[in-house]
């Protein structure tokens, strides 16, 4: 295990594009942590504008514990294959993934630490993420921010298959925010390079789920800032989300194959998903039908 000072090193990795007016705060967010013992690596995917600098300029500034990457000739290669280059390039025990647009909460990396070297078990750690809006200032957007839920119970060891179905089929939160062991990460070849888009992070967390426990912990630990400028949101407008989606799916069908994984629950949830595009009218009746059905099994408990 590499070690820094009394605990396990994190390895935090952010990856950025191009973002000269937040990329100061998601430094400062790691710089903020209350855990001591961490690095950071900033990786630049063909910036253009003054955020290579200022990532240049925290490196040059805290050089034992900051570095700059990038890629040959400072090409783009996308999300994916930058956090590769990071997770390449790291030295912890531990990685902790943050965008270039978003800021962890000061307490992250002590509570994930902890969270991880309780259960050994557990390849990673995630909790529920912040949806930020109230960075603006604007008085419409203070009261906005919310705690997204997790879809499963909190503070509990997941085991492998059945968190990937749940977040394959929206009833479960996507794990956001993560806290993975490097060896983990490594052994499942990291994020997959021809992913340039929304789903880089459902490729990467089916294929930890897939094999290994994940402990979904109750404490908030990331701020997920929503601006009309994010990949998502541009996504969003431009109608390339469902293209995203076909092709997450086309993997996962093809990863699952490949892996010759058994599970019923997995296949079916992939099934159903498919018929988002195959039978769309089918597919949204029987998404209000499985709502309805939760609605009265949460009265029925209540």
């Amino acid at each position: 295990m590499v070690q820094s000072g009394t605990g396990p090193l994190v390895s935090a990795v952010i990856v950025f594009l191009n973002e000269e007016r937040f990329i100061d705060e998601a430094v400062q967010s790691v710089l903020a942590q209350r855990y001591p013992h961490w690095e950071l690596l900033l990786v630049d995917d063909g910036s253009t504008d003054s955020s290579t600098q200022a990532a240049l300029s925290y490196a040059d500034r805290f050089p034992q514990q900051i570095r700059y990457l990038s890629h040959d000739a400072g090409e783009n290669r996308g999300i994916s294959a930058s956090r590769n280059l990071g997770m390449r390039q790291a030295r912890g025990v531990y990685l902790s993934y943050l965008d270039g647009d978003d800021a962890l909460f000061p307490q992250a990396f002590a509570e994930q630490v902890d969270a991880l070297e309780a259960r050994p078990e557990a390849a990673m750690v995630y909790g529920p993420i912040q949806w930020w809006y109230s960075w603006t200032g604007d008085a419409q957007d203070l009261e906005r921010d919310y705690i997204e839920e997790l879809g499963v119970p909190p503070e509990a060891v997941i085991a492998p298959p059945r968190l990937l179905p749940l977040f394959l089929r929206d009833k479960a939160a996507v794990p956001s925010g993560i806290m993975v062991r490097r060896s983990i990460a490594m052994e499942v070849g990291g994020f997959e390079d021809g992913f340039r888009g929304e789903y880089e992070d459902q490729v990467f967390c089916a294929k930890v789920a897939l094999r290994y426990p994940i402990f979904a912990a109750g404490r908030c630990w990331y701020r997920y800032r929503q601006h009309p400028d994010s990949m998502v949101a541009i996504a969003l407008r431009s109608g390339a989300t469902d293209a995203s989606r076909r092709q997450f799916l086309d993997w996962l069908g093809g990863y699952l194959a490949a892996e010759g994984h058994p599970s019923r629950s997995l296949q079916r949830a992939l099934r159903l998903e498919h018929l988002r595009f195959t039978h769309p009218g089918l597919f949204h009746l029987m998404r209000r039908w499985e709502r309805r059905v939760a609605k009265f099994v949460r009265r029925g408990a209540s």
